[in-house]
């Protein structure tokens, strides 16, 4: 919403908008090169360890980060303690001058810089491109999250936060059971390659066997 704040119709917001959303999938995308690259890396070195698959267990533990952010979105919360401590949000110095220049660029460095803020949602993507074992299919996957982010977060940039609470809530609610779904797969997958990778090779097939005299 800030955004919109340095524009002087919608069609200049939206256009601020879709920059933002550009250099934040551009920040995605170059950090899904990374996890897949040191995903692939680790895996190699460890493919003969006898160890739990690297792949497998980032992919389980990305389910998990999934199935935490949309319990949390759905109101589910939990406090570790009764008394938090107040943290300063540097964010927000960092981010008025950008959000709120008219200039484009500035916007563009905006989505860039927000890519690398802590995200628990961002770090379960960026662990399922580690365990995606390719760099095509790590990018696919940030470039997908970010693909996916973008309609609300523009909507609600260009206007959209004037829709029915019920309506958003609606929303906001499917998204959370989406990213559920997703984090369920993800554990299944990480479990099911488990399983078939460390499991007893199985003997041949008792129809193949030669008759015995």
């Amino acid at each position: 919403m800030s955004i919109g704040m340095g524009s002087s119709n919608w069609i200049h917001n939206l256009r601020r908008q879709s920059i933002y959303t550009v250099g934040r999938l551009f920040t995605y995308c170059f950090g899904g090169v990374l996890a897949s690259f040191a995903g692939i890396q680790i895996a190699s070195r460890f493919a003969n360890s006898g160890l739990i698959g690297i792949q497998s267990l980032l992919a389980i533990v990305a389910g998990v980060f999934l199935i935490f952010q949309g319990f949390n979105a759905l109101g589910f919360r939990w406090q570790l303690s009764k008394q938090s401590l107040p943290i300063p949000c540097a964010a927000r110095r960092v981010f008025q001058a950008m959000l709120t220049s008219r200039g484009l660029w500035s916007v563009f460095q905006a989505g860039l810089i927000s890519g690398f803020l802590p995200c628990a949602l961002v770090y379960a993507n960026l662990a399922l491109a580690a365990a995606s074992g390719s760099l095509a299919r790590g990018i696919l996957i940030m470039a997908t999250f970010g693909l996916g982010t973008s309609p609300l977060m523009m909507f609600v940039g260009i206007g959209a936060s004037f829709l029915p609470i019920a309506t958003r809530s609606r929303i906001l609610k499917l998204a959370a059971i989406c990213v559920m779904v997703t984090g369920s797969i993800s554990i299944y997958r990480g479990m099911a390659y488990e399983g078939f990778t460390f499991s007893r090779q199985p003997g041949a097939c008792p129809m193949c066997h030669p008759l015995k005299s």
